[in-house]
């Protein structure tokens, strides 16, 4: 596997020759639109290992049993088979890649049940865990559902382990910290709220739960991690786990009424898991930068490894851009969310020149728009992601998460693919 950076004057059919992988191949594991490029941006360029012909009256399982593998890597290695009815002769198709870089490592994602079917597909093939969100909750601890049964029988499909995630939505599905208030300080509405996710999460074939609370008032931190405990308890005893998302401390008195509830030592001694949201550095109101600038990142982990063990711990990889209009002002200013593709196409169209910082480890770039307006984009591509994954085998974690699954990014699950095996 190489990372190749497009410069002034590439062309999709030079790369090819220069690398000798096939262009059609380099098109397709970075979703290019043709032979638009783009200078600055970066391309994963995989070579096969072993490349095997289809014969007539081939299969998926019979071609993986010749040579030793699973349908699930064939998929893997060629995930435009998801879409095909049957295997058509003479095609080529991948058993294994050369130049792996294999890593023992748990992935997992979390998807709105809006989720579109072929993002949905092609991230359950390289994630071990879906996690749809989310299920929120009343007053009286009643829970307000989901329709989560397609996310679920696609994680069936693919064999990921399926996690329920409960948040305090409510039936506005806005964020509400009065119902954690409430529910910190009623010890009956906590048993009824146990009762139904235990009740859902058997009828629903869930394996573990998260527990995603936010802006817990500091008042409340200690009853936090007794609803932790509490929850942990009666899960385990019923054979589920139970991870806790928590988000970017560097310090445990870190003021903020993001931080003051959230006690890191304790939370981690009570949970199985701990989820770190190591993102949102560049928010949708904030200034322009990168969202999980590596520097910003490093200074969560070196906090959190020394009060969690690192073997309990997930890292957050965020799955999305911003565009922020600019000049940016304070109160005003409000950033675009978009994708990794979409901002591929943006710096098209404009003629933009990807930068890189390597400071940040994020990728940017600056255009300006049919209006007259300036624009900064920071996204995330194959090398961010790669210095994320990094950074999870550097500090010993045992995964990572993604925040969300919801827009395409195949150089991603190309890289992916790598760390997990590819064959």
């Amino acid at each position: 596997m190489e990372l190749y950076v497009v410069k002034q004057g590439d062309t999709l059919q030079g790369i090819a020759e220069q690398f000798g992988i096939s262009a059609g191949r380099i098109a397709y594991d970075n979703e290019l639109a043709g032979e638009n490029l783009v200078v600055g941006q970066v391309l994963i360029l995989l070579r096969p290992e072993i490349v095997y012909t289809i014969e007539n009256g081939d299969t998926l399982e019979g071609i993986a049993d010749t040579f030793g593998t699973t349908e699930l890597q064939l998929l893997r290695n060629n995930s435009y088979l998801l879409n095909e009815d049957f295997l058509l002769p003479e095609r080529q198709i991948v058993i294994s890649y050369a130049d792996m870089e294999k890593r023992e490592i748990e992935i997992f994602g979390y998807a709105y049940a809006f989720i579109s079917e072929a993002v949905l597909e092609e991230a359950c093939l390289y994630i071990q865990e879906l996690l749809p969100f989310s299920y929120g909750f009343n007053e009286d601890g009643s829970l307000i559902a989901m329709n989560d049964d397609r996310l679920l029988a696609q994680a069936v499909r693919f064999q990921n382990r399926k996690r329920m995630v409960i948040t305090p939505l409510d039936r506005q599905e806005r964020f509400n910290n009065q119902l954690v208030v409430r529910l910190l300080s009623d010890t009956q509405m906590r048993d009824t709220l146990l009762d139904n996710i235990l009740q859902t999460m058997g009828e629903k074939g869930y394996e573990a739960l998260d527990i995603d609370f936010e802006f817990i008032p500091g008042e409340f931190r200690e009853a936090y991690v007794t609803f932790i405990e509490e929850a942990r308890r009666r899960l385990n005893a019923e054979g589920y786990l139970v991870s806790v998302a928590v988000p970017p401390k560097v310090a445990d008195d870190q003021p903020g009424l993001l931080y003051e509830g959230i006690d890191y030592r304790a939370i981690g001694n009570a949970a199985d898991s701990i989820f770190l949201m190591t993102y949102e550095w560049g928010y949708k109101y904030g200034p322009p930068m990168a969202i999980a600038p590596i520097p910003s990142v490093r200074r969560v982990l070196d906090y959190a490894v020394s009060v969690i063990p690192p073997d309990r711990i997930d890292m957050g990889i965020p799955n999305y851009a911003y565009d922020w209009p600019l000049p940016y002002q304070r109160g005003t200013t409000v950033a675009e969310t978009i994708g990794y593709l979409e901002a591929i196409e943006r710096a098209q169209i404009y003629g933009a020149e990807i930068q890189y910082d390597e400071e940040a480890q994020a990728p940017y770039f600056y255009y300006t728009s049919e209006d007259d307006t300036a624009h900064v984009v920071w996204f995330e591509d194959v090398r961010s992601i790669r210095a994320k994954y990094d950074l999870i085998a550097e500090y010993g974690f045992k995964g990572g998460g993604y925040w969300n699954l919801m827009r395409e990014f195949r150089q991603n699950w190309m890289y992916v693919n790598q760390i997990l095996g590819g064959g």
